[in-house]
């Protein structure tokens, strides 16, 4: 009996234990989990670092493409100006032609009834050149009325001619000019300087300072 009691009081007595009797195991499960968080915080620094990278990038770049776009608009403006300038000047001169035409259109316009006049006023000036003076006499009195008639026409017509600018050439000894005459011949004259006009055998007329019809001239030539 007294060897069992002390069995009891051995087994009840409490136990100590040093503290480095035995050696600290570490959990492989917790050796993941650190591993994981050391690694997610790594990632976390990286992702940051990134996206400030990025940030500062962005920037960057949305100035260059506002740029590029700015000198493609300033081209664009450029070249729209040009071709704009180039269509005021287009129209511009199409106006003035287009004026200047009108304008001709009215001036001229009575060319081709001046010409048919013409005729008229040569064989007016025929008629008056052909009855002779000698015979403009009170005795003759129906020739001399017909002669003054002729006369008085052949001026009426002239002043309606000069009315509508259109000019009579009678260039006797005038420089000969190629655009107001027509040479017929060529002929020395005595006391006539060469390439002046000697003989008028149709005068001309000019429209306008346009040469209507040339005067046909003789020109005198070194002898």
């Amino acid at each position: 009996m007294a060897a069992a009691a002390r069995c009891v009081r051995l087994l009840l007595r409490p136990r100590r234990y040093p503290l480095l009797s035995c050696p600290l195991r570490t959990s492989p499960r917790l050796l993941c989990i650190a591993t994981q968080q050391k690694s997610t915080g790594q990632n976390l620094e990286d992702d940051l670092s990134q996206s400030q990278n990025k940030s500062k990038a962005e920037p960057r770049s949305a100035e260059k493409i506002f740029i590029e776009e700015k000198a493609k608009l300033e081209e664009q403006l450029k070249e729209m100006t040009d071709k704009y300038k180039r269509a005021l000047a287009d129209t511009e001169n199409l106006r003035q032609r287009s004026q200047k035409l009108v304008e001709e259109a009215k001036l001229y316009g009575i060319q081709s009834f001046c010409k048919d006049l013409l005729e008229v006023a040569d064989i007016l000036e025929k008629a008056t050149e052909s009855v002779p003076k000698e015979e403009l006499k009170d005795e003759n009195p129906h020739l001399k009325n017909l002669y003054d008639g002729l006369v008085m026409t052949e001026i009426q017509i002239q002043k309606v001619f000069k009315k509508h600018g259109l000019l009579k050439l009678n260039p006797v000894g005038a420089k000969f000019d190629p655009y107001e005459h027509e040479a017929l011949f060529h002929a020395p004259v005595e006391g006539k300087e060469p390439g002046s006009i000697a003989l008028v055998s149709k005068v001309g007329y000019k429209l306008h300072g346009r040469t209507l019809r040339p005067a046909l001239v003789g020109v005198v030539k070194e002898s």
